[in-house]
């Protein structure tokens, strides 16, 4: 019998929390989305509890009606590389836009963020939806959406170049004979693309996992072909097993269809688990939370997705109104689902906000009720693992304390990392690099010319 699948866990550290209002509960800490003692602090217990990964989400546009985590947050490789020296064996993913980032400097950032970890960075990669982030990089004009992608492709592939600039070997640093590297293991890229012109080689080597593990979140058509041929791991995110199940099943597919092994995308939906020692005390939980938010706030939450349209504009409790092409070029899967939610539940504009700004989790109640529920959309095949999200104060802890030990008692969850780095601990393959993967062809294709060019006496 061969050995059983395990699950992956993940913890965002999202600093006062992805709503409008949590930051208002006497149990969060205002500062929270700065302060790095409890960032670290965060990362030490996810570790205690064995998680693979954290992960630090970003953006690069703000204005007034941005929820208060988004005013005041730390970027990623800047903390992910303070909290690498805190911890030592969970994996550290950072958020980076191909639309508003050079290559080159993306190459670096992660390499060197891999190399201060010992192989345990993680790049999302994003295109950035929100128009006005143009704004912040101009004079430059937002990208459609679908030719965020196209720029999203080339610069991956580039940087995947400049990570294999130089091969694991190409460093002997040996003092008696004065050599510092191999000069035939350095290589140049020499890129001329559609987008960019990239020379290289990059002035970094290569980390324990070759490269770091790529994550991507699309699920809009080109995002969800994107993800499956490019992404080691998915982020997802659905409110039913069902959906979850179909979503899962086809970006597997299409991975497939990439002449990928569909086992090396894992596939983590976000949840934000509500824990209580009783069914009561969860359900008391998401309610005090839920109250946080009036109904203007729950419209300045929903605008966001609609590229921070004014929802005020129209009357809270008529049917919720016709956008049109609104949310195309932005949170195009989110808008989409929205407008067909509101559609088909016959949802006013207030139940519509309401319902975006403040959902109720299905991974509610005691611990081995949650328990059951990730168990049941893990074995179903609707995940590979979570993202753990806080939906409520210490979520994560209550998750872990509580949660944790359900699963490994279920032989569900590891007791201990099986390895250094973050592609050991998911269980991914060590990318080999390009120019290593030629000479290993040309040997063989050698090795087979060298069989058919001997004659008869000499087989």
């Amino acid at each position: 019998m061969g050995k059983r699948k395990q699950l992956r866990l993940g913890a965002m550290l999202h600093g006062v929390g992805s709503s409008t209002s949590l930051w208002r509960h006497p149990d969060i800490q205002a500062d929270a989305s700065t302060n790095f003692k409890l960032y670290r602090e965060w990362t030490r217990k996810a570790e205690e509890g064995r998680f693979d990964l954290v992960f630090v989400a970003d953006g690069l546009y703000i204005n007034e009606k941005s929820i208060p985590h988004f005013l005041d947050r730390f970027e990623p490789i800047t903390i992910l590389s303070a909290l690498a020296a805190a911890s030592e064996r969970i994996g550290l993913v950072g958020t980076l836009s191909t639309s508003y980032s050079e290559p080159f400097t993306v190459a670096r950032q992660f390499g060197s963020l891999d190399k201060i970890s010992g192989g345990r960075a993680g790049w999302n990669i994003v295109t950035s939806p929100l128009e006005g982030s143009a704004l912040n990089f101009g004079p430059k004009r937002h990208p459609q959406h679908d030719e965020r992608y196209r720029i999203a492709k080339e610069h991956l592939d580039v940087v995947r170049g400049l990570w294999d600039s130089w091969e694991d070997d190409a460093f002997p640093r040996d003092k008696e004979r004065g050599i510092y590297f191999d000069r035939s293991r350095l290589h140049e890229l020499n890129h001329e693309g559609e987008f960019f012109s990239v020379k290289g080689p990059l002035n970094i080597s290569r980390s324990p996992q070759g490269h770091p593990v790529l994550f991507q979140a699309g699920a809009s058509e080109v995002g969800r072909d994107y993800a499956a041929r490019e992404a080691d791991a998915i982020f997802a995110g659905h409110d039913t097993l069902e959906e979850a199940a179909a979503f899962y099943a086809d970006v597997k597919r299409r991975a497939a269809s990439f002449g990928r092994n569909p086992d090396d995308l894992l596939v983590f939906p976000g949840i934000g688990p509500i824990v209580g020692s009783t069914e009561e005390e969860a359900e008391r939980k998401y309610r005090e939370t839920a109250e946080l938010v009036s109904a203007e706030d729950a419209l300045l939450y929903l605008g966001r997705f609609f590229e921070h349209h004014d929802f005020s504009q129209y009357e809270l409790d008529a049917p919720f109104p016709d956008l049109g092409e609104l949310g195309q070029n932005s949170f195009r899967s989110t808008t989409d689902r929205i407008k067909a939610t509101a559609r088909e539940q016959g949802l006013t504009l207030r139940e519509a906000a309401l319902q975006v700004a403040t959902p109720r989790t299905p991974f509610i109640g005691t611990p081995e009720q949650v328990a059951d529920r990730v168990q049941a959309w893990f074995e179903a095949d609707a995940a590979d693992g979570f993202m753990i999200g806080a939906s409520v104060p210490r979520a994560l802890e209550d998750f872990i304390d509580h949660v944790v030990p359900i699963l490994q008692a279920r032989g569900l969850f590891r007791h201990e990392y099986e390895a250094d780095t973050l592609r050991g601990n998911l269980g991914l393959p060590v990318p080999e690099t390009r120019y290593a993967a030629a000479r290993r062809a040309e040997v063989r294709t050698n090795a087979g010319a060298a069989v058919d060019a001997r004659t008869p006496a000499e087989a």
